[in-house]
């Protein structure tokens, strides 16, 4: 069986997260728990539509991963055992923390299905 990376992180090459996350990767990046997949953006700098995917959250910004942890937690969890992947959409980053991350990946623990975290555009 291949190897599945527990998060996998969509967001606009040359984005200010793509960058943070490049300059002080966390240990789940560095670690490979995690994976950074850069897409193309549009002229406004907003990440172009994915292909795939089951949007379950969407959410204004990445503090909301913490301060509704326990909902992030429950729309993953009960998702089903479909195939396609589990989106939870932020609309706007300025950087990803350590916190929020961990409520991400905590919440993709719950789940048998790859969860996938797209940060659509700078904040």
């Amino acid at each position: 069986m291949a190897y599945q990376p527990r998060l996998i992180i969509q967001l606009a090459r040359g984005s200010a997260v793509e960058r943070q996350l490049s300059a002080n990767a966390p240990p789940s990046v560095a670690s490979g728990d995690v994976v950074i997949n850069p897409g193309p953006a549009d002229a406004k700098g907003h990440l172009e539509p994915p292909d795939a995917g089951q949007v379950v959250l969407s959410v204004p910004s990445p503090e909301t991963l913490t301060r509704e942890a326990a909902e992030v937690r429950r729309v993953i969890a009960q998702a089903g055992t479909n195939v396609e992947p589990l989106v939870v959409v932020v609309e706007a980053a300025e950087e990803l923390r350590d916190d929020e991350l961990a409520a991400i990946l905590e919440a993709a623990d719950h789940s048998s299905r790859p969860v996938i975290l797209r940060i659509l555009r700078d904040a």
